[in-house]
């Protein structure tokens, strides 16, 4: 493994893995639903980060480049949708004795990747830092993998800190402190992209 690709990896993992609205979503979903029913939420991640990467590889990344105003336009559609995430989550009503149905979807977080100002940018960092114009196609590949591979393992991680979170829940007043916490978790990333 060559040292480019250990330089990707860690930057991914550290791009990836640290706090954000995703890991935050995912925690909250892990602790009130579980592995299971968390699942179309990972999937959703997974699936909409790795098409996000694909599509601005190969076509968007000239465009991004070009008119950077399209970078502010998704930080201020994505400030919506984390207000609006962040409401769902924190107006949630959860207890231990009856688990409804998860307010976050497939659907949410798949097409949420699109707007999400921190995926977008660890996207364009690394295919503009990783992708060679001389081994295009390679490069692009390897690119997609370790993204690929960095959103479905750290979103999956955040769902079990939030599912092992759970054991210590031992009233509905620590679940609706614990649901507003991820909501104000998911409202400081917004303050994140702001600075």
């Amino acid at each position: 493994m060559t040292s480019e690709v250990l330089l990707l990896i860690g930057i991914s993992f550290s791009l990836g893995f640290t706090p954000g609205p995703n890991n935050a979503v995912a925690s909250y979903s892990g602790f009130n639903f579980g592995i299971k029913k968390t699942i179309p939420l990972i999937l959703g991640v997974g699936l909409g980060y790795t098409t996000l990467v694909i599509i601005i590889n190969f076509a968007l990344i000239s465009t991004f480049k070009q008119f950077p105003i399209i970078q502010e336009i998704i930080r201020i559609l994505g400030t919506f949708f984390l207000i609006y995430l962040a409401y769902k989550i924190a107006a949630s009503n959860t207890s231990q004795d009856e688990i409804k149905k998860n307010p976050v979807s497939f659907f949410d977080t798949f097409i949420f990747q699109f707007v999400n100002p921190k995926g977008v940018m660890a996207a364009l960092t690394l295919i503009s830092k990783f992708v060679s114009e001389s081994n295009y196609l390679m490069t692009s590949i390897m690119v997609i993998i370790v993204c690929s591979v960095t959103a479905f393992l750290s979103i999956t991680t955040w769902t079990f800190l939030g599912k092992f979170l759970r054991k210590f829940a031992t009233n509905n007043s620590f679940i609706k402190r614990f649901n507003y916490a991820m909501s104000f978790l998911i409202l400081a990333c917004i303050i994140g992209f702001y600075i």
